[in-house]
C-alpha cells in the first residue's frame, strides 16, 4: 500500500483525476442537451453548435498552452486553466439561450485548451519511458470514466433538480481539483517531499528548462502524428457528442435507457484505453521497436474500429448497435496509449508543444463533426450516415500512421524535402 502512494503514482492519480474530471465537463452538455434543447428550441444543427463551441478556442490554445506548459510549468499552467474551466462550466447553468450557451462553452474551450499538453509536460518528468503508454492510456481511460459516467449522473440531477443543476455540481468538483493540484504538485520530482531515491533513479533526467522551440521544424516533423490524430478525432467527437442522442432518437428509448446504453459503448473505451497502454508498452519491452509498438498498432485498431463500424449500415437492431458502437469504441481508444507516448518519443524537450500540435487534430475535428454530424441528421433523417464519415477517416489513418516514425527522434537540423524521416539519435 505505501509503494502504491508513493509520489509519482500520487501525481498519476491526479491527471487521471483531472482527466475524468475535464471529460465529465466537456460531455455533460451532449445529456443535457435534451434539456436545454426543449427549452431554447433549439435545431440539431444548432446543438451541434453547441457541442462544437468548445472546440474553437481548444484547438487554438492545444500548441499555445504546449508551449506555456514548457516555458511556465504544468503546476502554474493547470491551475490557471483548472480555475477558468470550473467558473465555464458553472456559467453553463446560467445559460440563458444559444448565444450564452456559447460563449459558455467558448470559455470551456478555453480553459481546457492547455490540460492535456500541460499533463504530457508533467508525465515527461514524472513517468518512466518504458511506462509512457500506460500512463497516457489510464489517464485517457479515466477521461472515458468521465464519458460514462456523464450521462448517468447528468440524468440522476436532471431528474431531480434539472440541467443546470448538474452543471453547478460539475464546477464544483472542477475547483476541488485545482485546490489539491496546487497543495500537491512539484514541478520536478526532486523538489517532492515523498519523492524515494528508488523513484528518481527509473525517472527521466530534468530536460533542459527554456530552450528555444525550433517552431517551423517541429510542425514538420509533427504534422503526420497530427493528421492521423485528425482521424481518430472525428470519430471520438461524434462518439462525446451525438451517442446518447443517437440511442434516444434512433430507438426512441426514453432518457434514462439512452444513457445506460451511451454509458455502456462509453466504458467500453475506458478498457481500450486501458489494455492499449498495456499493449503498446509491452510490444515495447519485448521488441524494442517503436515503429512496433506506435505506428503498427496505431493502424491495426484504426482497422478494427472500421470493421466494427461497417454493420451499422446494413442493420438497425438495438442490440447489433450496441455491440458494433462499443466495439468500434474499444478499438478506437486502444490508439490513445500509443498516440500520445509519440510526442514524448520524438521530442521529449519539446513534449508539451509536440502533443498541443497532435492535438489540434483532434481539437480541429471538434469543430467540424459534430456540426456535420447534426447537418447531415437534419437533413437525411438518418442516425448512421455520420458513420460513413468516421469509417473513411479510419482508413485513411490506417495508412497514415506509417508516416509517423516515432523510432526517430527529433533533429533540429532540416532534412531534406524528399526525405520524410529525421535522422535518428
Amino acid at each position: 500500500m505505501k509503494r502504491f502512494f508513493r509520489a509519482s503514482n500520487v501525481v498519476l492519480l491526479l491527471l487521471c483525476a483531472m482527466y475524468f474530471i475535464t471529460y465529465l465537463d466537456r460531455v455533460n452538455v451532449s445529456t443535457a442537451a435534451d434539456g436545454f434543447g426543449k427549452e431554447f428550441g433549439l435545431t440539431k444543427t444548432q446543438i451541434g453548435l453547441v457541442f462544437s463551441a468548445f472546440a474553437y478556442p481548444y484547438l487554438i490554445f492545444q500548441i499555445i498552452g504546449g508551449w506555456v506548459s514548457d516555458r511556465f510549468g504544468a503546476r502554474r499552467t493547470l491551475i490557471a486553466c483548472g480555475a477558468l474551466w470550473a467558473v465555464a462550466t458553472i456559467l453553463t447553468g446560467l445559460a440563458g439561450g444559444l448565444m450564452s450557451m456559447l460563449l459558455a462553452r467558448l470559455l470551456l474551450g478555453l480553459g481546457e485548451g492547455a490540460t492535456f499538453p500541460a499533463s504530457t509536460a508533467a508525465m515527461s518528468r514524472w513517468v518512466a519511458r518504458e511506462k509512457r503508454g500506460f500512463a497516457q492510456g489510464i489517464t485517457h481511460a479515466a477521461a472515458r470514466i468521465g464519458n460514462a459516467v456523464a450521462p448517468a449522473v447528468v440524468v440522476a440531477i436532471m431528474a431531480s433538480y434539472g440541467w443546470r443543476e448538474s452543471f453547478y455540481v460539475c464546477g464544483a468538483i472542477s475547483l476541488a481539483w485545482v485546490a489539491l493540484w496546487a497543495a500537491t504538485f512539484t514541478e520536478f520530482p526532486k523538489d517532492h517531499p515523498r519523492i524515494t531515491a528508488e523513484e528518481t533513479t527509473v525517472l527521466p533526467p530534468p530536460k533542459p528548462k527554456g530552450a528555444a522551440v525550433p517552431w517551423g521544424l517541429l510542425f514538420r516533423r509533427m504534422a503526420p502524428v497530427t493528421i492521423v490524430y485528425f482521424c481518430y478525432g472525428w470519430t471520438l467527437w461524434l462518439f462525446l457528442s451525438w451517442i446518447p442522442q443517437y440511442f434516444l432518437h434512433s430507438y426512441s428509448l426514453d432518457l434514462k435507457k439512452s444513457a445506460l446504453f451511451a454509458s455502456s459503448v462509453f466504458f467500453a473505451g475506458v478498457i481500450g484505453d486501458t489494455l492499449g497502454g498495456l499493449v503498446t508498452d509491452r510490444i515495447l519491452t519485448r521488441t524494442g521497436s517503436l515503429h512496433k509498438a506506435r505506428s503498427v498498432m496505431v493502424a491495426v485498431c484504426m482497422m478494427l474500429t472500421l470493421l466494427s463500424l461497417l454493420p451499422l449500415l446494413w442493420m438497425h437492431n438495438l442490440y447489433v448497435s450496441l455491440a458494433c458502437l462499443s466495439s468500434g469504441f474499444f478499438f478506437a481508444e486502444m490508439t490513445i496509449g500509443p498516440m500520445w507516448a509519440v510526442p514524448m518519443d520524438i521530442a521529449p524537450e519539446f513534449s508539451g508543444t509536440a502533443s498541443g500540435m497532435m492535438n489540434t487534430g483532434s481539437a480541429l475535428a471538434a469543430i467540424i463533426s459534430p456540426v456535420l454530424s447534426g447537418m447531415l441528421i437534419d437533413k437525411f433523417g438518418s442516425w448512421e450516415l455520420p458513420f460513413v464519415g468516421s469509417m473513411l477517416l479510419m482508413a485513411a489513418g490506417v495508412v497514415l500512421a506509417f508516416r509517423m516514425h516515432p523510432e526517430a527522434k527529433f533533429n533540429t537540423t532540416p532534412t531534406p524535402l524528399g526525405d520524410a524521416r529525421p535522422q535518428a539519435s
